[in-house]
């Protein structure tokens, strides 16, 4: 079986759709055309192919930073159901990349359905440039990804179905992949500001938090409000800065923590000038907490090593153990990088793992005040069986102020 026929479009599987001319095209970087049929922007983007396995939170998902350079395939058929609106957007530098690149989905999206939409997903993607195409079996597509990995691939719409075939083959071919691009460039701010929103309630929307005990700077390497909001109902006054700030930057502010943000792209290519500031902050013993790309500089920081996973992990239901409290959570998960245990340095302990496939998804230091997991606690979508770091990055940082005979890891 040729790769083209392992994914076909829904004109070879329902009677009647032969009559329809494409007119979307995904290309792989070996030449497989998959046809299929367009919404969202016109025109065409280039990325990483990737699945998600997600069944709510199409449109935070959309957004992530996070997925800034890839294109999302999601498993779940009935994605564009609930429609849109402007709450549920995560990313917070809305000059930058709106996050995903594209977007691939089975079925032909519906009128919304939710007393909050205010938008057609199609009209959506179309205003924030999300190249889209459905269409096709995507069970294949995944099937095809979990076998010979994530390809690099062009996503093309156009709706009088005329393509340029050979051109967006050599542009599939041509381009270099994830493993080693710094995409943080393009999605994180560029210039300092304060968050002061918490978390939505039913009813009452978003908040705004009035007191702080605790003034946090988050560096953003791509974060999602989500974080932030978190971050200012757990009693944080929150300062955002660029992922270029230094340390004399940081110090200015005069913060009782430090949080490591979410991001895209290779940990190693941004840590060129990442992973010297984290480093410098962890050796001054200053409160810090990392999630998903912060959690890979952080490791890189104290020497450990990242690597290229073969499939990635994307979606809200994967199953992770905390060794500190020997609990399972099911966590929402982004990142196609991993932290390799084998090379975490002896002050860096492993604090919870993958039980997927047994990759690291946290660690914790024993010589300072610092912690980081893999995954996205914040939920957005997902379960929130993680809220709980939140509470202890603020722990750490009370501990901090009592001083050092109450202990430096975060977690009793």
């Amino acid at each position: 079986m040729t790769p083209v026929q392992a994914i076909p479009r829904l004109a070879d599987q329902v009677p009647g759709w032969e009559e329809y001319r494409p007119t979307a095209l995904l290309v792989l970087a070996d030449g497989t055309i998959v046809e299929g049929y367009g919404m969202g922007a016109v025109g065409q983007a280039v990325g990483e192919v990737c699945f998600n396995t997600a069944m709510t939170g199409y449109e935070e998902i959309l957004t992530d930073p996070s997925y800034a350079g890839q294109i999302i395939t999601f498993t779940f058929p009935h994605i564009g159901n609930v429609g849109t609106n402007e709450e549920d957007i995560e990313t917070v530098n809305l000059a930058a990349a709106s996050g995903a690149r594209g977007v691939i989905v089975h079925a032909a999206i519906t009128d919304p359905a939710n007393h909050r939409a205010t938008r057609h997903l199609d009209a959506w993607l179309g205003s924030r440039n999300i190249v889209g195409m459905w269409g096709i079996d995507t069970r294949a597509l995944t099937a095809l990804i979990r076998e010979t990995g994530m390809p690099n691939a062009v996503i093309a719409h156009a709706p009088d179905g005329a393509f340029d075939l050979a051109t967006l083959k050599r542009e599939a071919a041509a381009w270099p992949g994830i493993d080693g691009m710094d995409l943080v460039p393009s999605v994180t701010t560029m210039q300092r500001f304060d968050w002061d929103e918490t978390v939505w309630e039913p009813g009452a929307g978003y908040g705004r938090a009035t007191v702080a005990k605790y003034r946090v700077v988050a560096i953003d390497y791509g974060v999602k409000r989500n974080i932030l909001r978190l971050l200012a109902s757990a009693d944080c006054a929150v300062t955002v800065v660029p992922a270029t700030a230094t340390v004399e930057d940081i110090l200015a502010l005069k913060p009782d923590g430090v949080f490591l943000s979410n991001g895209p792209g290779d940990p190693a290519e941004t840590g060129v000038y990442a992973v010297p500031v984290i480093r410098e902050l962890i050796e001054r013993r200053l409160p810090t907490f990392g999630i998903c790309l912060g959690h890979q500089m952080m490791a890189l920081a104290v020497g450990a090593r990242t690597v290229k996973m073969h499939q990635g992990h994307h979606g809200a239901n994967h199953p992770v153990k905390d060794f500190t409290t020997g609990k399972v959570e099911i966590v929402s998960m982004n990142h196609g990088f991993a932290v390799d245990t084998t090379t975490l340095p002896p002050n860096a302990r492993e604090t919870h793992v993958s039980l997927f496939d047994g990759s690291n998804c946290g660690i914790e230091l024993t010589d300072s005040p610092a912690f980081s997991v893999q995954y996205h606690p914040e939920a957005s979508p997902g379960p929130r069986d993680s809220h709980y770091l939140f509470g202890r990055f603020v722990e750490l940082m009370e501990r901090q102020r009592r001083g050092p005979a109450a202990g430096d890891g975060p977690s009793p």
